[in-house]
């Protein structure tokens, strides 16, 4: 019955906006609108789309069954998300990597203005992220916590020389928990903030607290919760920051429980169904 009910929201949805969409263009007179030359119109998505994005991104069944039960909501939270930034969504992890060729073109270095360095080396990151890593530093700030960033931007060269290093230190088995080779490393997106000493002391100290339960009003996101290596493929850090946005912050929250990988591997399939 709860996927019946599914099912029918989301083709309740669809008709609800294709109707819509009819009675606005019937009261203006308007003729339809047609795509761009060259550019083919979406395709409609509907209950198997959604059936065939859940399984390829195993999102827990509990989570999928609310999912499924409240498709009309969910289906247009998720078409919400469409026009941002794509790599804000963009999956990273082991078996997604970035090409070794890409890196943002609007990377800034860090002003620490609100917050401070952790090491002396320069620090960048891509020019949305740092105003909201400012932002969110200054209302830590306000709240007698000073925030101290030790690791932002990191190119692929830098990651080559990185995993390297942590192979050589604790085998090649165990760098590969704690350690991304290059191209699989969120770093490289310039969106991500490693916070205080990078060690999950972290977690139990006052700025760590602070961040766990305010980072998501400023867009960011902990990558790699305790407890969830098998999802994610990386031991729990809880140093690990990613920023997504407020808008795909509250996405992952609403519907994916707060946990990242999720929400992100169930947009990546949506966005990229396999074939038939």
């Amino acid at each position: 019955m709860g996927r019946f009910r599914g099912f029918f929201g989301v083709f309740f949805f669809l008709f609800l906006m294709f109707a819509c969409a009819g009675e606005e263009g019937a009261a203006q007179g308007a003729a339809p609108k047609t795509p761009p030359a060259g550019k083919p119109p979406e395709p409609v998505r509907g209950a198997a789309a959604l059936e065939a994005a859940l399984a390829a991104a195993a999102v827990p069944a509990e989570m999928a069954r609310r999912i499924r039960e409240e498709a009309g909501p969910f289906l247009a939270a998720l078409g919400g998300l469409k026009d941002g930034d794509p790599f804000l969504r963009r999956l990273v992890d082991k078996g997604h990597p970035l090409p070794e060729t890409y890196e943002p073109d609007d990377l800034v270095e860090l002003r620490y203005k609100s917050y401070r360095a952790g090491f002396a080396d320069v620090m960048t990151l891509r020019r949305e992220a740092e105003a909201a890593l400012e932002e969110m530093a200054a209302a830590a700030k306000k709240a007698g916590i000073i925030l101290t960033v030790s690791s932002a931007y990191r190119s692929y060269r830098y990651q080559v020389g990185s995993f390297d290093r942590w192979t050589r230190r604790l085998g090649l088995a165990e760098a590969e928990r704690v350690s991304a080779r290059p191209g699989r490393s969120q770093h490289q997106l310039g969106l991500v903030v490693d916070f205080g000493s990078i060690s999950n002391d972290f977690a139990n100290t006052p700025a760590g607290k602070w961040v766990q339960a305010n980072a998501g009003r400023f867009g960011w996101s902990l990558s790699y919760p305790r407890g969830r290596e098998g999802l994610t493929g990386y031991a729990w850090e809880s140093w690990h920051y990613r920023y997504v946005g407020t808008k795909l912050q509250a996405f992952i929250d609403t519907w994916f429980g707060g946990i990242q990988q999720y929400a992100l591997r169930f947009i990546h399939e949506w966005e990229n169904p396999a074939g038939p």
